[in-house]
């Protein structure tokens, strides 16, 4: 699978270290779709994502746009579990 520059760049945002507080949710979702992932609203603010096989549920943030740290970093984690971590040069 082949991503566009913006959802690489995306990708590689979420597996910085230290964690990132500046990636969109948007960003987010949309390198979900570009992965091939079921995205379906849950109540209030919550998202249900299906990549793989693993499921996960997150919380868009609000008022602001930005993903906080400790969500990306499940973000991080949801992702490895799905078989999406960048290689490693």
């Amino acid at each position: 699978m082949k991503l566009g520059g913006k959802q690489s760049k995306t990708l590689l945002a979420i597996f910085e270290n230290p964690s990132r507080s500046d990636v969109a949710w948007s960003d987010i979702e949309k390198l979900f779709s570009a992965l091939g992932a079921e995205i379906s609203e849950g109540r209030g603010s919550r998202v249900r994502v299906a990549l793989k096989g693993v499921k996960a549920v997150f919380h868009r943030p609000h008022p602001h746009k930005e993903t906080d740290k400790g969500a990306l970093k499940s973000v991080r984690r949801f992702l490895t579990e799905a078989g999406f971590a960048p290689k490693e040069d």
